[in-house]
């Protein structure tokens, strides 16, 4: 909601000419998703227990998920600030950077996930430390490039929170975050259907959700052809 919107009122602004609104909700955007990651980060260690019931956690997947949970909560601040800024970056003009900074943290977790596992024989534990130390990465590419936007100059007035502004990139990205939660929600119906309706079944509860785990990871590489082609198109559009 907040990358993708702030994407969009950056380029509808400068498509406008006007530069000061550009900045002013790429500084205010960055500013809204920080905040929002360590609220994020807060109600997820308070509410864990809660989250992993509501998408469906059995009793034998119990202590895995929460071990993967707990490390990957860590991240989320790093993870929403690296993503929102990504889809500024792109905005900017520059789809080789915001291509490389995914790319980064994406390698590194490949990289890291073997070793972390198999190696280090730190299990689920490993994959999502793994998972986040790419995240972090990332969120450093990311924010580096702060300072390199070349259709904008950011100062410090603009990450001063403007509600307006905010405002009106959330009504820009409220599509990409209805589409973000629709999916979520259909993951966790289907979760817990299949935690029911498995748990009748010869193969139990955990081996259908594990089944569409690995073919919902296999509909995303699908999927992201489908998206680098709109979300590549809509900067120039926007304009």
């Amino acid at each position: 909601m907040i990358g993708d919107g702030a994407a969009a009122y950056m380029s509808l602004n400068l498509g406008k000419n006007d530069k000061k609104a550009a900045k002013n909700g790429i500084g205010n955007s960055i500013t809204l998703v920080s905040i929002l990651g360590v609220l994020f980060l807060i109600f997820g260690l308070i509410f864990n227990e809660q989250l992993l019931h509501i998408f469906g956690v059995t009793e034998k997947s119990y202590q895995f998920s929460k071990d993967y949970m707990m490390i990957i909560i860590i991240g989320l601040p790093f993870f929403m600030i690296g993503n929102a800024i990504n889809s500024m970056i792109r905005a900017d003009g520059n789809p080789k950077e915001a291509m490389k900074v995914m790319l980064v943290g994406a390698i590194l977790n490949m990289i890291l996930d073997p070793i972390a596992i198999f190696i280090l024989h730190w299990e689920v534990k490993g994959a999502a430390l793994a998972t986040i130390i790419g995240q972090i990465v990332s969120f450093i590419f990311s924010v580096r490039y702060i300072k390199k936007f070349q259709s904008v100059d950011l100062d410090k007035e603009s990450f001063k929170p403007k509600f307006k502004t905010m405002k009106k990139v959330m009504s820009l990205g409220v599509s990409s975050f209805i589409t973000q939660v629709a999916i979520t929600c259909v993951i966790i119906v289907m979760n817990n259907s299949l935690k029911i309706y498995g748990a009748s079944s010869k193969y139990g509860s955990d081996i259908p959700i594990s089944v569409l785990g690995i073919v919902m990871k296999m509909n995303q590489i699908v999927n992201s052809i489908v998206l680098g082609i709109a979300v590549g198109s809509q900067p120039i559009v926007r304009f």
